[in-house]
């Protein structure tokens, strides 16, 4: 006679004992037909679902599940750019144009003004810089920080001879704050700050007719 056998098998982790499920332990099409023999065959098929569902509780037990840890590290993003002549003095970006190898600054203060991280980051080919805040403590801890109210962008330096005066745009020189953006995952708290500018070493005079 062919048995057919059911085996409960873990999706992960270590393997343990789990006793197999016979498929014949259920009730056949004849015992269905005669009550008694269905009321003999009932028993075994009650005990394996008991000695199923126990070994599931058992597993959940022994390795129960644990969300990732929410925030491990900071990081800011912002974009630099080159302000167009015709918008200096304003907060305008209409005509700016990215800034690669800028540089910025990210520092963070505690509640009694004193320095607790700063470090330097330079933008990439598109102005777009990636501040990674290693050593930050997060809240949780005595010594733990708040971003959102503790740490400030700030414009450092140009690589672009010809755009390379410092502008409070986005308070680029006051200090650019933190807010969140919207790709925060389990692994990174991601801030955004700016869009920051410098400004053209030269404009020429526009005419006066």
């Amino acid at each position: 006679m062919e048995m057919h056998v059911l085996y409960i098998y873990r999706l992960n982790g270590p393997s343990l004992p789990v006793r197999p499920i016979y498929l014949s332990d259920l009730p056949s099409t004849d015992a269905q037909n005669d009550p008694k023999m269905a009321g003999h065959q009932l028993i075994p098929l009650l005990v394996a679902s008991l000695l199923f569902v126990t070994q599931l509780v058992a597993l959940a037990m022994a390795h129960p599940y644990s969300a990732p840890a929410h925030g491990a590290h900071v990081a800011v993003q912002g974009v630099v750019y080159c302000q167009s002549c015709e918008r200096v003095g304003t907060w305008s970006l209409t005509g700016a144009k990215p800034l690669p190898s800028a540089k910025v600054s990210v520092s963070c203060i505690d509640n009694k003004n004193r320095v607790r991280f700063y470090e330097s980051f330079q933008t990439d080919g598109n102005g777009y810089f990636y501040a990674l805040l290693q050593g930050l403590e997060l809240k949780g801890s005595p010594a733990a920080l708040q971003p959102l109210r503790a740490c400030k962008v700030r414009l450092v330096s140009s690589a672009d001879p010809k755009c390379n005066l410092l502008t409070n745009v986005n308070y680029g020189i006051a200090g650019a704050p933190l807010r969140e953006a919207n790709e925060t995952s389990y692994e990174v708290v991601l801030y955004s700050a700016g869009p920051l500018a410098f400004r053209p070493a030269y404009c020429p005079l526009k005419p006066h007719y």
